[in-house]
């Protein structure tokens, strides 16, 4: 069974690489013409650039450097168990050192703090102070412009949009592109019964609650990786 809005047949990436050096490039604009596809990743990369300048914008007004801002916002968002060095570094996919080096700036600045780890006692764990907490929770509204625009869309075509996304992002990290996605699709508690009619096709075996389609997650904090090639059947 395919996983939620994932209408991805299977393709090896030796064989995306090889399909992509026979193209022209995405970002040409003849190609783009004739093409809903480069289209599609042209524009995504638009609203990139968007949401890096709204984060940029918030660089320039506290004078944190973007990374800085992302780090505190997750630590507001995510508990404990998402604060350790490594997990920081996998989560925004850069070094353990890049990590470090904006961690130790935010616990200068004393919005971020090491604790033990209550898992491990041998291991130090990020969590924020109480000024970084309302640091964050100012900060966090950074992207809010750019979801107002979506809140303008029929429910049904929203959860479309959500649906393809997130079939997007499970190919790109079983392909190794992305690193982290906590969504039900990718979770070996998921069950997809969408070949039924039932009302709410998906199943959370953990919480042991069906799921109607606007209720999967895309950053669950239960999230265990499925296995590759285990079904969610």
């Amino acid at each position: 069974m395919e996983s939620p809005g994932s209408a991805f047949g299977p393709l090896s990436r030796s064989e995306s690489n090889e399909t992509l050096t026979k193209q022209a490039s995405t970002f040409d604009p003849e190609r783009q013409h004739d093409s809903a596809t480069a289209k599609i990743v042209a524009s995504l990369d638009r609203i990139g650039q968007a949401l890096r300048s709204l984060l940029w914008d918030q660089t320039r007004a506290t004078g944190l450097s973007p990374i800085q801002i992302q780090l505190l916002v997750h630590l507001r968002y995510h508990g404990l168990s998402q604060s350790r060095v490594g997990d920081l570094a996998r989560q925004f996919d850069v070094t353990p050192a890049t990590i470090s080096e904006a961690l130790s700036t935010l616990v200068d600045k004393k919005l971020v703090e090491k604790r033990q780890d209550p898992s491990d006692g041998r291991a130090r764990v990020l969590a924020l102070t109480n000024d970084g907490r309302r640091r964050a929770e100012d900060l966090g509204t950074w992207a809010t412009s750019v979801e107002v625009y979506l809140k303008a869309l029929p429910e049904g075509e929203a959860i479309t949009v959500m649906r393809v996304l997130m079939g997007i992002i499970e190919r790109l990290q079983r392909d190794g592109v992305v690193s982290v996605a906590r969504m039900c699709s990718t979770c070996t508690y998921f069950e997809n019964h969408s070949g039924g009619r039932e009302q709410c096709p998906y199943y959370c075996s953990l919480l042991n609650k069906s799921l109607a389609e606007r209720e999967l997650r895309f950053d669950c904090p239960e999230h265990e990786q499925k296995v590759d090639g285990a079904s969610s059947d």
